[in-house]
């Protein structure tokens, strides 16, 4: 797990980049990679290329970066893991190709030398890269199938900058200080920046599963994977359902074994929940060195329903996990409150858990550390699953009437002002449950598009709002539809909420402890076994697949204990920041107002910083 960055003066007229530019963008995430940095510029010094490493494979000098091809052709800066890379590399050795090192970074370099960007779909991991080619003179760069690993860019009057982090990019020259409507109306509508938007106008991010190529003619952009293109041709092969249970079994489990590649130890966020746990069965069959668990305790939470540690403690004691509780109390909170939103790379509702359980990961000497992320969107754990498709069917039809939907909710909004404020979702009910992206809409938003009074200025955010086309946007993520409701919410949750909350807040908190967060449930070929049977699960049929992976189950009084999420003490600890005690306790008992209260601290409060 790394950084990178670089400048392409691509254009004929652009200026050289300036290599003190490069490294001070480097060397802002010094975090993502405290075991080493790199330097590389091109021949004619066009294009220069920054790396910080985090070593987990191969940890020796000759796995640094910036890495060149033997013939120096290619020379390459990434960050992720590939996974199936012993298997690519012993492919490679068997047909004569000369490898010297033991990294996946040199996997990629030959395969992209043999393959071009083909070489993508033989990929089974979470990376960013970017890949300079001395003879094309071009630069190609790449992302994972889910947006596991972030990479934004700046392509402005011929000169295109990229790096791992938006706050990295601002370090350099070039970037303006002007806000993009639409990153900062999502945030707001959705508690995350959707992509391909970010805080700033002139930064965006490469979306997942897309390439970029960069040369003398300009910048393209090319979609490679889609998680909608999966789902539609597993569901044309039409595989007997209890086939497709047994082989989604299988691949659970190989997918949590192949997570655990690593020349370093490797832990596991362990929550109370059955995702976590069964990774947790799984990983000690086949782990070759002790697995350490990490829950955090709430002093806040000690006796009730939301307290994980007495069941986490243990499921980690009945497998044999070296367990390690962590304590939060709200000073430490209020401590670190100021340093997380700095870092914070996008603006988040969320990420605050996964700061302080890297944060503990990082104090038992952890670089690895296994997440549960991604089984409550793959296996319908939301309640989203049945409000989105409930909603569009109860109320779709009013908001598909021309203009009714519309009047229907001012009406209401008008006659119910108490109402509606204590239930800001009512009126979006029937405006928008006319699609099922807007249905998700409503369920996942902060606030709905016309509840942005007093927050900001009116014309900005009607720019935003045009920009952002949400509802169009939501409802883009289900061409080809899929053939249930429950399917069309699955990719719905892939790719807002998991990808623009959840997986970009596991990186920014990781990285900022050096800890590297693996998501074997977030996985490209446990995705394409899983999807014959996604919408077609029956109630609480995916949840007890996951339980049934390890080869010792998970027993029976932890798989039916009821779900609790991966929750801190919000209401509490907002209560000790100045200008929110107030307005903390009037929300206490809603976690959506909660939500709403503390996005707006965040966005008084967001610059990130180094």
């Amino acid at each position: 797990m790394c950084g990178l960055n670089g400048i392409f003066a691509y254009g004929p007229g652009a200026p050289m980049p300036a290599r003190q530019e490069v490294v001070a963008v480097r060397d802002i995430m010094a975090n993502r990679g405290p075991d080493g940095a790199g330097l590389w510029a091109s021949e004619d010094s066009r294009c220069v290329l920054g790396h910080r490493r985090l070593s987990i494979i191969d940890l020796s000098d000759r796995a640094l970066q910036p890495m060149g091809s033997r013939d120096g052709r290619y020379t390459i800066v990434y960050n992720g893991e590939i996974y199936n890379y012993p298997e690519l590399r012993a492919a490679a050795l068997a047909v004569g190709r000369s490898l010297i090192t033991t990294s996946d970074t040199e996997i990629l370099l030959d395969l992209f030398e043999q393959h071009g960007p083909a070489m993508l779909d033989m990929l089974r991991g979470m990376f960013a890269l970017a890949i300079w080619d001395n003879v094309a003179r071009s630069l190609f760069l790449a992302r994972d199938a889910f947006g596991i690993k972030p990479l934004f860019f700046s392509d402005k009057d011929g000169t295109f900058r990229f790096a791992s982090q938006v706050r990295a990019l601002r370090a350099g020259s070039g970037i303006s200080d002007e806000k993009d409507p639409a990153g900062m109306v999502g945030f707001m509508l959705l508690g995350s920046v959707p992509e391909p938007f970010t805080w700033y106008a002139d930064i965006a991010a490469l979306p997942a599963g897309h390439y970029m190529t960069v040369n003398a003619g300009g910048v393209t952009q090319t979609r490679y994977a889609d998680a909608g293109s999966v789902l539609a041709h597993a569901q044309r092969e039409n595989i007997d359902h209890a086939r497709a249970l047994r082989r989604a079994h299988s691949a659970v489990r190989d997918s949590i074994k192949a997570h655990l590649l690593a020349d370093v130890p490797v832990g596991l966020f362990l929550s109370g929940g059955i995702d976590s746990a069964a990774i947790l069965g799984v990983a000690m069959e086949a782990a070759t060195r002790p697995i350490h668990t990490i829950t955090l305790g709430f002093d806040e939470f000690e006796g009730t329903d939301n307290d994980e540690v007495p069941i986490a403690s243990r499921i980690a004691a009945f497998y044999g996990a070296q367990h390690n509780v962590r304590r939060i109390g709200r000073d430490e909170f209020l401590a670190d409150i100021d340093q997380i939103l700095a870092t914070m790379d996008q603006p988040s509702i969320d990420g605050i858990n996964t700061w302080f359980v890297a944060k503990a990961a990082h104090e038992q000497g952890l670089k690895v550390a296994l997440s549960g992320v991604g089984g409550d969107e793959l296996l319908g754990g939301y309640p989203s699953f049945t409000d989105v498709p409930s909603w569009h069917a109860r109320y779709g039809r009013i908001a598909r009437l021309p203009a009714v939907g519309f009047a229907a909710g001012r009406v209401l909004k008008t006659l119910l002002p108490g109402f509606t404020a204590n239930n800001p979702k009512a009126a979006g009910l029937l405006r928008y449950t006319g699609t099922l992206g807007g249905a998700y809409l409503v369920r996942r938003s902060l606030r709905l598009p016309d509840d942005f009074k007093n927050i900001l200025d009116p014309a900005f955010v009607n720019a935003g709002l045009k920009r952002l086309g949400i509802v169009d946007r939501m409802n883009g993520v289900l061409d080809p539809m899929p053939d249930s409701d429950h399917a069309a919410v699955t990719l719905l949750e892939l790719g807002f909420y998991m990808r623009n909350q959840l997986l970009r807040d596991a990186d920014w908190a990781g990285m900022r402890h050096s800890v590297e967060v693996r998501t074997p449930l977030v996985d490209i070929a446990l995705f394409r076994e899983l999807a014959p049977l996604i919408g077609h699960l029956r109630p609480g049929e995916g949840k007890q697949l996951l339980a049934d992976a390890p080869a010792i189950a998970l027993p029976e009084w932890h798989r039916h204990r009821p779900k609790t999420g991966f929750g801190i003490p919000y209401a509490s600890w907002m209560g000790g920041i100045e200008g929110l005690a107030g307005r903390s306790a009037t929300a206490a008992g809603s976690k959506g107002l909660l939500s709403r209260e503390w996005s707006r601290y965040v966005l008084d409060r967001y610059e990130p910083t180094g």
